[in-house]
Order: structure tokens, then C-alpha cells, then sequence
């Protein structure tokens, strides 16, 4: 429990609010299609002694906030079956419309930070509720709604399968972080107005 609380409080710091992911998302690809290159991962993907920094390197070229706790073999997995998805946008073919120009280092960090330490990524390839759960996450947090879906509908299918909300204690558990983290946020905007404020009258 302790190290899947450390997990969603670093997910908790990195994340905007949600509302503001639901708020922000555009239509993206199709709901199938993402899922569909879920269940086909390639084997080196999926093998343990990868290294997720090269690999995000290669992939991303941009920092991942899981690239801290690497240590932790669910987050492994699930940002390299994550980073799987983006890159192959090259290996198969484009996502319509593509992910580029989406956040896809803050998606990455979604299904690595958010979702791998409550479902076992293993599961989203096997399991189909699962894997709909997945690519609904990854979609969200990469700026993009499934093609097709209203923001409500969308939001509620993915409310209706998600892990984490069905885990009472462990959603209780997130929601406190949510609460410090902003606290923080906010405490930092307004430091940040009155150090310009000073700035400015001198």
C-alpha cells in the first residue's frame, strides 16, 4: 500500500486537475484503434531489463516524471507498453488524427504513475475491460477524447471503469493528494504574484 500511495502521490503532483483534462481534450483516435495496438505490444516492450530512460530518449526525447521511481516493475511496464503506443505511430502507421502535438510525455506518466500500480499492464493486453480502461486513460491524459465521444460520454464510460475509483481506500488515499497538491500550487502562484508585485514597485 505504501509504495502504490508514493506512486499516486507522484502522480498527483505531476497531474493537472482532472476537470481541466476532461475540459482542455479534443477528439482524438478511435477507442479501437488505440486497443487495439494495446494488445499487440512487441515482446521487447515487455522485457524487464529494458531501459526506460534510453527507451524514452529514443521515443519521447522529453523528461518522464516516472523515469524517478524505475525501480518499481509495474511503472516499467506500463510506461514502456505506453511508449509502445507513441512509437508505433512509426512502426505501423499513424493514429487518426495522430498523437503528435498531444501531451504525450504527461499520457506516458498516466498509464505508468496513475493506473500500472492499481492494474498489473500485463492485464490491459490480456483483459478486455482492462485494456479499454488503458487506452480511455491514455487518450485523456494525452489531450484527446475517442473519436466519436462527447466529453460526458467519454468521461463516464472511463469513470465506470476505473480502477482506482473502486478502490475506497485507495481513492481516498488519492484524493488527499490531490488536495495537497493544489494547496501547494496555488500557495505557489500567489509567492510567485507578490515577488512581481515587489518586482514591479521598485
Amino acid at each position: 500500500m505504501a509504495d502504490i500511495d508514493d506512486l499516486l502521490a507522484a502522480w498527483a503532483e505531476r497531474a493537472p486537475a482532472e476537470d481541466d483534462a476532461w475540459r482542455s481534450a479534443r477528439p482524438g483516435p478511435s477507442l479501437a484503434a488505440v486497443a487495439s495496438r494495446l494488445s499487440s505490444v512487441p515482446r521487447p516492450f515487455l522485457d524487464a531489463r529494458i531501459s526506460l530512460p534510453a527507451l524514452a530518449g529514443d521515443i519521447l526525447g522529453e523528461p518522464l516524471r516516472c523515469l524517478s521511481v524505475t525501480q518499481n516493475a509495474r511503472v516499467q511496464l506500463g510506461a514502456s507498453v505506453a511508449l509502445w503506443l507513441i512509437a508505433s505511430e512509426d512502426v505501423v502507421e499513424p493514429f487518426t488524427p495522430t498523437l503528435v502535438g498531444g501531451d504525450r510525455a504527461m499520457a506516458v506518466d498516466a498509464l505508468a504513475l496513475r493506473l500500472a500500480p492499481i492494474v498489473d499492464p500485463l492485464d490491459w493486453i490480456s483483459d478486455d475491460e482492462r485494456r479499454e480502461e488503458a487506452a480511455r486513460t491514455f487518450l485523456l491524459w494525452a489531450g484527446f477524447l475517442p473519436a466519436g465521444e462527447s466529453i460526458d460520454t467519454a468521461r463516464s464510460l472511463l469513470d465506470a471503469r476505473d480502477s482506482l475509483r473502486r478502490n475506497a481506500a485507495l481513492a481516498e488515499a488519492y484524493a488527499e493528494h490531490r488536495h495537497r497538491s493544489e494547496i501547494a500550487r496555488r500557495l505557489s502562484e500567489a509567492r510567485a504574484r507578490e515577488a512581481a508585485a515587489r518586482y514591479t514597485s521598485e
